[in-house]
């Protein structure tokens, strides 16, 4: 052996040594004692680039050594797409393991029913899940829409009130809209087991639902909510529905509502000026206004009017809620209710009660709603029954404080967009 042979051959060991050494200190942790980073990792990003972008934020000392655990590894899966808390005291394959096996951070939201759209948006973006912009046209994407059957041009109504854990990343808007649709497809499953009525059919129940939502908090309310508009609807009366009109009015509505609101005729969402149902829904109603909607109860009421405390007087005939009305708003407070939980009520105009106009001749098909004689204010805050019907009734959730229901003057045509 020559003399360049022995010196490999003593220099081997040492090489050895020192490869191995290296490939520790590259393994081993960045920093002792570690201090923790936030890192968020982009779809679609493999192993390399990773490794660069953890080298670079401190967390491993060489991003090749991290790509080649990576392939060594790859039986436990590949690093995934999402927002990670790391700590530069923790060893590549720890890293590697959180990244490929963890959801990553989650992000928590709550969405309470009653909710428009732009107010769900908010709750998002405060979490740093979405923006207004991008919220707004993940409502509006038709493949989306199609892929969960959502019978409109906007996800309004169908964006189910839960609690909700999401991880931070793009297209966040797409991802949380999405979500909220997956939790709709839940809940009606449990209303209609063997599938989803005909689109018409679902939209009708989702709008219903979404005014029973907004009307009352209190649950034993919610048919009996349901089954005063099924009774309007059936007369040919106008809802008279608040918050349908106040809708209508989109983000800009600043609290109160005044009389030339309800007389806008320009306003598509105004069931003051407009019969039927509003065109789609006004808010995300929750399971149990769906099954009110779909269940409404059975009874002669067409009138109520908040009593402050979140719940409501019901009465059959105009003259019972004219003394109804004369009498809660002869005792409202500051703390006044409209709604279980809600704000105090905004003021309201005076408008006048007036008897509707005679329903219009029934179908050849006997309804089902029984005929009662007229029911009696409940009890619980009753009104004197000596008061005298006054000529103006006020209040919010005041569903019958009704114009004449003379047949509507064609509607003007409407000269803003709403978003619905």
């Amino acid at each position: 052996m020559n003399n360049r042979h022995w010196l490999f051959m003593g220099a081997a060991p040492a090489l050895v040594v020192v490869l191995a050494a290296l490939v520790a200190f590259c393994l081993g942790p960045a920093e002792v004692p570690g201090r923790d980073v936030i890192v968020l990792i982009r779809p679609g990003l493999a192993a390399p680039a990773i490794g660069r972008e953890l080298e670079e934020k401190g967390l491993i000392r060489s991003a090749e050594v991290f790509t080649l655990l990576a392939r060594i590894e790859s039986g436990q899966g590949a690093p995934r797409a999402g927002e990670f808390l790391l700590n530069t005291g923790w060893t590549p394959m720890r890293i590697l393991r959180v990244l490929a096996t963890t959801k990553g951070i989650q992000h928590r939201v709550v969405v309470r029913e009653g909710l428009p759209w732009w107010e769900t948006a908010k709750l998002f973006a405060a979490e740093g899940l979405s923006n207004q912009t991008d919220f707004e046209q993940a409502m509006e994407n038709a493949t989306l829409l199609r892929k969960y059957g959502v019978p409109t041009k906007n996800a309004e109504g169908f964006l189910f009130p839960d609690t909700y854990q999401l991880p931070r990343g793009p297209e966040t808007g797409v991802a949380a809209v999405e979500t909220m649709l997956k939790a709709f497809d839940r809940a009606a499953k449990k209303l209609w087991p063997k599938g989803p009525p005909p689109p018409a059919e679902l939209l009708r129940v989702v709008i219903l639902a979404s005014l029973v939502e907004r009307e009352t908090g209190a649950p034993e309310e919610r048919p009996r909510i349901a089954g005063v508009f099924a009774n309007r609807l059936r007369m040919g009366m106008r809802l008279q529905c608040d918050p349908t009109t106040i809708y209508g009015m989109g983000p800009a509505f600043n609290g109160k509502i005044t009389r030339a609101d309800l007389e806008n005729a320009d306003n598509p969402y105004n069931t003051y000026t407009r019969a039927g149902l509003p065109p789609g829904p006004i808010c995300s109603p929750g399971l149990a206004s769906l099954k009110a909607a779909l269940n409404p109860e059975r009874s002669d009421f067409l009138y109520f009017v908040a009593k402050g405390d979140g719940t409501h007087e019901f009465s059959s005939t105009l003259e019972e809620h004219n003394r109804a009305v004369a009498f809660y708003q002869l005792h409202r407070g500051a703390n006044y209710r409209s709604t279980l939980g809600g704000p105090a009520a905004p003021d309201m105009p005076a408008t006048p009660a007036v008897k509707p106009a005679p329903a219009p001749e029934p179908a050849k098909t006997p309804s089902k709603t029984p005929v009662k004689a007229p029911a009696k204010v409940q009890k619980g805050g009753q009104p004197p029954k000596a008061a005298k019907a006054p000529a103006k009734t006020s209040g919010k959730k005041n569903t019958a404080k009704a114009k004449k229901n003379t047949p509507a003057k064609k509607p003007a045509a409407h000269k803003t967009k709403h978003k619905s």
